[in-house]
């Protein structure tokens, strides 16, 4: 066993076991103390010691936390905080190097050069503190560690990429915050760590860290200072810090107490930088790998041994300088900043005058700026509670006490928000730990730590639900480890992982719940693998056995079985035969696939063939093959624009059938309209849809399909469709109009009705035609000019139809080179192209008689 002399200076880079070995000594000893740089620190080791020597033994000092119980023989302390009029026979004081900190630097020189232990002492720190513990403890024995593991440098990395068990280290809460929520889309999540945190809150993030729910660390430079965590990898997110006046530059130092964290015990570590910061020189890379700093040569400094009789002795005590040119007098800081700024007020120059009140003035001075807010407001709340101590009572009353404790008493707000309660918190009970500031102070100390932990545990979970992706975590951590994940499937749909929402299973489709990052996309897919693919391949097994009749074709192309959406319609060989391909079912085997497949598109056959039978029947050759050429070539015409064609196309051929065709082409279906050959049952809304959407299909575009809403007699043309688009949901295009064929007709009834009334065949316009067509009479007269006929009176009124008369055009029917080319692919397309030897008619003009006059 190494025997140590009274005065020993242990010096070495980080994970080199100096507070482990202080703390092993002191527990050795009848009683000791050791001052700790961080409060979140001195809680950890405070833990320990209670764990070996008991709550009764062991004392907790902080600024803002007092536990000593009587008879207390080990003292756990922040270093500002060390009762030094404790006789201990152990003393440490750990990271003495912050003795050169310019805000706290001269707190940890004071206790290098006057804390002691009756029986041994120990001042831990960074091998850059050698030459300052040679020339002002010359009597210390120092003893140089090595670090357990090797530091190495990993070099930049992109968040993205971070290895796993990672710190990130920035230097302000903004920065901190915004790191983390970026983790939080990209990893899944960060447990973030902050000196400004309470140690509750502190330690929950560190345990979900710790505990693996997540993987990554956001931290300020606390991490620095000895709190022990599996850390293996540091990144530096920023290479510049705010001192508390300016904002500079890291000390390569000070990068090297960082990067130190990464490694524990015997296990190596890395460190690098984020792909957003200024790469590490080579210099700087080899210091850090090597520990290899200069040398501190100066260590911040101020007079201890104050002059407390008068305001002005005081404040001369405070400027005075040291001889030694390694002791350099520190800047102002806070407290001298707020005793100076205090002692303008005549008020306060009174009660500097004795030394009670100096003493009074000075105590109140040094409470710490927690908050972080300007000088101004930091001597406001100082001189707020002085003068309650000026009071005639000399105590803070239990009312303002209550008063302030009732204000931050709320768990409501967002982190920043709850940050700055915490904050205003530690500042009040360090106030009621003053024992003789406050009435009452065991009760408002008891207050303060209710209010604190409420807050903590608030601040943790606001933490833990904006930085933490707990589902995510959990379903990554499952599928890392590779177990066999919990899996429950309700009603509804909705799958469970783990005790997690993860999406909902429709039909064969597994939809994640999620709009984040690609990290949970990837776990949500890689469980729902694990999870779904015995239902699915179940479901489509079953689908593969589906009659026709458990599958519905909806409007839009999509294929419904059991309530859920499993397939959508293609384009195929033919309209009437579309291909089928099935939405989802990509976990199952592709065999089980196909054969679903395979059943589901020959059931949409035979339910298309039923509802479409007509259309079908004229390209069905063994129905339509016993036409003749002339009949079969206009059925083969109707099918193939979609079961309807205008008259006006198809009038010379028309003219010609004779009555055996005129009734084959009656039996399969086919009606001879004055306007229109046309399929009446083709012209229901249900085949009307279908063929429509069958259409749509074929083009590729089922979105783009013509189908207007049921009722509609008539709607405005429209030039992105054909003339086949119409006549498949039963419409035909007339001048600005498309209009329903069998409306059609029904104009030309009333027409008919009309033109029979009138010698000369004529007809006058009546609201019953406009009122057929659902239309103005504007579009009436487009239509009707489109159909062949001819204004032969205008009307008294433009906007009305009273009075107005029309009649058919002469040669109106159009030749028939204008006719559409029929499809050259089909059975009937050299049917089609035969032309009809048309006898020749011979007619003779009645010779006209002369009007008797």
């Amino acid at each position: 066993m190494t025997a140590y002399k009274p005065l020993t200076a242990i010096l070495g880079p980080t994970n080199t076991g100096k507070t482990h070995l202080a703390v092993e000594r002191m527990l050795a000893r009848r009683s000791g103390m050791i001052g700790l740089p961080l409060r979140l620190l001195a809680r950890e080791i405070y833990d320990r010691v209670v764990k070996e020597k008991g709550y009764r033994a062991t004392a907790l000092v902080t600024g803002e936390e007092k536990i000593v119980p009587p008879g207390a023989r080990y003292f756990i302390c922040t270093v500002e905080a060390m009762p030094l009029g404790f006789e201990a026979a152990f003393v440490a004081v750990d990271e003495i190097q912050l003795a050169a900190d310019p805000e706290r630097g001269h707190v940890f020189t004071d206790r290098l050069l006057h804390a002691r232990g009756t029986e041994e002492t120990m001042l831990l720190g960074a091998p850059t503190m050698r030459p300052v513990v040679q020339h002002l403890v010359p009597d210390a024995d120092i003893v140089t560690r090595e670090r357990f593991s090797t530091l190495s440098y990993g070099g930049p990395s992109k968040l993205a990429r971070l290895p796993r068990r990672s710190a990130i280290v920035a230097f302000s809460s903004d920065s901190v915050y915004a790191l983390a929520e970026l983790m939080r889309r990209q990893r899944g999540g960060a447990a973030v760590v902050m000196g400004a945190l309470s140690p509750r809150t502190r330690n929950s993030q560190v345990e979900l860290y710790q505990s693996g729910e997540v993987d990554y660390l956001i931290a300020t430079d606390a991490i620095g200072m000895g709190l022990n965590m599996d850390v293996e990898h540091v990144a530096f997110a920023e290479r510049e810090k705010f001192d508390g006046r300016r904002r500079r530059a890291l000390f390569p130092h000070e990068i090297g107490q960082i990067a130190g964290r990464a490694g524990r015990f015997r296990q190596d570590g890395t460190f690098g930088e984020t792909g957003q910061v200024r790469p590490f020189e080579s210099e700087l890379i080899a210091a850090v790998e090597n520990h290899a700093f200069m040398p501190i040569d100066q260590v911040q400094w101020r007079n201890s041994a104050l002059d407390l009789r008068s305001l002005d002795g005081l404040l001369t005590s405070l400027s005075r300088s040291s001889r030694d040119p390694v002791l350099r007098r520190t800047r102002e800081t806070i407290d001298e900043l707020s005793l100076a700024q205090l002692a303008r007020d005549t008020s306060i120059q009174d009660l500097g005058r004795s030394p009670a009140g100096t003493e009074m003035l000075w105590d109140v001075c040094r409470i710490p700026d927690f908050r972080k807010v300007s000088l101004d407001a930091h001597v406001r709340l100082v001189n707020q509670i002085l003068t309650h101590l000026r009071s005639p009572n000399g105590r803070i009353p239990n009312d303002a006490m209550a008063a302030q404790f009732d204000r931050l008493d709320k768990t409501g707000g967002d982190v920043h928000v709850l940050s700055q309660r915490l904050a205003q918190v530690r500042t009040w009970a360090y106030v009621a730990h003053r024992g003789d500031w406050a009435e009452e102070a065991d009760v408002w100390r008891e207050r303060a730590r209710e209010v604190e932990d409420r807050l903590s545990d608030a601040l943790h979970d606001h933490l833990t639900q904006r930085f933490v992706d707990r589902r995510t975590a959990a379903l990554v951590k499952g599928l890392r480890a590779d177990k066999s994940l919990e899996t429950d499937m309700a009603e509804d749909g909705a799958v469970k992982v783990e005790g997690h929402t993860v999406g909902h299973l429709e039909g064969l489709l597994f939809r994640a719940d999620t709009e984040g990052s690609a990290l949970e996309a990837r776990a949500l897919r890689q469980a729902a693998e694990k999870a779904l693919r015995p239902e699915i391949s179940r479901r489509l097994g079953s689908l593969a056995k589906a009659p026709a009749g458990d599958l519905i074709i909806e409007p839009d192309g999509k294929i419904r079985w059991n309530a859920w959406r499993v397939a959508q319609l293609a384009p195929g060989p033919a309209t009437h035969k579309p291909e089928v391909m099935l939405t989802g079912g990509e976990l199952a085997a592709a065999e089980t696939r196909e054969r679903a497949r395979q059943n589901v598109q020959m059931r949409i056959h035979e339910k298309i063939a039923r509802k479409l039978s007509p259309l079908v029947t004229l390209l069905n050759e063994d129905r339509a093959g016993d036409l003749s050429g002339l009949a079969r070539g206009l059925a083969f015409r109707i099918a193939e624009n979609g079961g309807a064609i205008p008259r006006r196309d198809v009038d010379a051929e028309v003219r010609h059938l004779s009555p055996q065709e005129r009734r084959a082409l009656r039996e399969l279906g086919i009606r001879i309209g004055e306007f229109a050959l046309f399929m009446p049952a083709m012209i229901k809304p249900e085949p009307a849809g279908l063929a429509a959407l069958l259409r749509a299909v074929k083009s590729g575009a089922p979105s783009e399909m013509f189908l207007p809403a049921a009722g509609l007699m008539s709607v405005p043309a429209d030039a992105r469709f054909s003339a086949a688009d119409y006549a498949a949901s039963g419409f035909q295009a007339c001048g600005p109009r498309v209009v329903r064929i069998d409306m059609l007709e029904r104009l030309a009834d009333t027409i008919r009705e009309a033109r029979d009334k009138d010698s000369k065949g004529a007809f006058e316009l009546s609201p019953s035609m406009t009122s057929v067509l659902g239309c103005s009479v504007q579009d009436l007269r487009g239509v009707l000019g489109a159909l062949g006929y001819r204004r032969i009176k205008k009307g008294l009124d433009p906007e009305k139809a009273q009075g107005e008369r029309w009649a058919r055009r002469r040669a109106h029917r159009p030749p028939m080179a204008q006719q559409p080319a029929p499809v050259a692919d089909t059975p009937f397309a050299a049917l089609a192209k035969l032309k009809p030897a048309l006898p020749e008619r011979r007619t003779q003009r009645k010779p006209r008689r002369k009007a008797a006059k």
